[in-house]
């Protein structure tokens, strides 16, 4: 069937949306039950990580790099021509074709093991990278066109609220990937959590795209509504490099990023190791109400910001930058305490104070610019922020766990490579000497625990960059509405 345009729609689309209201409203839902499995497919390969690293016997740099860089490489940088792509192409396709790639990749790592070809051995963690890889590519076609099909589907007025409540999706999602996974891995095993999370996404993808239509592109722009040129790169850069206050932020909220992905990968690895309980009982007793508290403490952070900004424009981003810094005691708190119940308090108040900032990155890179460029401020800044705070947080992490797990054996005298952390499992831990089992006693967690505390003392230099964020706002603020 020929796809009509907003003209051929008819002129009423800005007043009432594409199809009847319930057809908008199951869209609506489609579009974020979808968005909701790319958090539980993305957030799965930590809930699992207390079984899934020793049993493939990889390191916490390489579980780092398969949490973060191996997903984020591809993720950001396809991202960027599948937005330029859903402007002119059918989204519905797009989304489909996205949602049926990652589910089998997901899928596929739970096949992830040694593999020979010939003369060639390919080593389980490869094929787990490989299989990430395809995950970031696929989910990177989620949101650039589930947005314009809800910008499409409603009308200006219900656009907002439409869009968060697909925005419901990130934490919903990482919380479901907590309950199911984590449930299902300790009934079972790792390998069948991301069978059960990733098959299931094969047929909503079918059902996705034999449901959903196509909308006219522009159906629910007012007729008399006038497209301005869009601003090119050099232009965009060229304004941006004007802005202070646009770097600051996009510093600060890159190194808020940085440590958040880090301390989420590592979560579950510390927990386990720390308080020797099971994957699932980390995921469902603690990570989830972390996550809730998170979800929360977002909303009402950036509420909060943006109510004070109102009378003091300078709020949106010191309120940010109290709660960075808040942050960094709970977190310090929650991983040296000998207690869990404390250390999950410690990670719940955490959670819930560090993420004023994420209103602050939006409200602050549009500010800061003319209208034609805060598409392309917004890029930009979201480029940074994957690229570098998720691609190499859980990368830093796990790189200083292992530093510090082998220079702390070499302090008892073990060789290098005499031990590796896989070795002192619980479960395996029985196959070595008394000398050995003693040196994993003293190192085998508190490696992971330090490599946690440096990591949330960065903290504070996100909200050391708001803090200066804040004293250019006055010059670099566009947009002073608020004021």
């Amino acid at each position: 069937m020929k796809p009509i345009n907003a003209i051929e729609g008819g002129a009423q689309g800005h007043l009432t949306g594409f199809g009847s209201k319930a057809y908008r409203n199951y869209v609506l839902f489609a579009l974020t039950f979808i968005y909701i499995l790319n958090f539980v497919d993305r957030a799965l390969l930590a809930v699992v990580g207390p079984d899934l690293v020793p049993d493939l016997g990889i390191t916490d740099t390489q579980f780092g790099l398969l949490t973060g860089f191996g997903f984020a490489l591809l993720y950001t940088t396809v991202g960027i021509p599948l937005a330029r792509f859903a402007d002119v192409a059918n989204r519905v396709w797009i989304m489909t074709v996205c949602v049926a790639l990652w589910s089998l990749m997901t899928a596929l790592c739970g096949l992830a093991t040694e593999v020979t070809i010939g003369s060639i051995t390919i080593g389980a963690f490869w094929i787990l990278l490989m299989c990430r890889v395809g995950v970031g590519i696929g989910e990177a076609g989620c949101t650039p066109p589930a947005n314009s099909l809800i910008a499409d589907y409603f009308i200006p007025r219900e656009r907002s609220q439409a869009l968060g409540f697909y925005a419901m999706g990130v934490t919903l999602g990482t919380m479901v990937a907590n309950i199911v996974g984590g449930w299902v891995t300790d009934m079972f095993d790792w390998r069948t959590a991301f069978f059960v999370v990733g098959l299931p996404g094969l047929l909503v993808a079918l059902v996705f795209k034999l449901t959903v239509k196509e909308p006219p592109r522009g159906y629910t722009d007012p007729p008399q509504a006038v497209q301005k040129e869009r601003a090119s790169l050099g232009e965009a850069i060229h304004e941006l490099l004007g802005k202070p206050a646009f770097w600051l932020m996009t510093a600060g909220a890159t190194i808020a990023a940085f440590c958040g992905y880090g301390i989420s990968s590592f979560q579950s690895l510390f927990l386990v190791r720390t308080y020797e309980i099971t994957a699932g009982q980390a995921a469902i007793w603690i990570n989830t109400p972390v996550a809730l508290s998170a979800a929360v403490g977002t909303f009402a952070t950036g509420w909060l910001a943006t109510r004070i900004y109102k009378k003091h424009p300078g709020a949106i981003a010191w309120v940010p930058a109290a709660g960075l810094l808040l942050s960094v005691p709970f977190y310090i708190f929650a991983f040296t305490t000998d207690n869990l119940l404390y250390a999950a308090i410690g990670l719940i108040i955490g959670g819930f104070v560090k993420y004023g900032y994420l209103a602050a990155q939006y409200t602050i890179g549009q500010g800061v610019v003319s209208m034609r460029v805060r598409a392309m401020a917004t890029a930009v800044m979201l480029l940074l922020v994957n690229l570098i705070g998720y691609g190499f947080g859980p990368l830093f992490i796990g790189l200083v766990s292992d530093i510090l797990f082998n220079s702390g054996a070499a302090e008892y005298g073990v060789a290098a490579g005499d031990l590796a952390r896989s070795q002192c499992h619980p479960a395996v831990i029985g196959q070595l000497s008394e000398d050995l089992r003693e040196v994993c006693g003293q190192v085998y967690s508190q490696s992971l625990q330090t490599s946690m505390v440096i990591m949330a003392c960065l903290y504070a230099a996100s909200a050391l960059c708001f803090l200066l964020t804040w004293t250019r706002l006055g010059k670099d603020m566009v947009d002073r509405e608020g004021k």
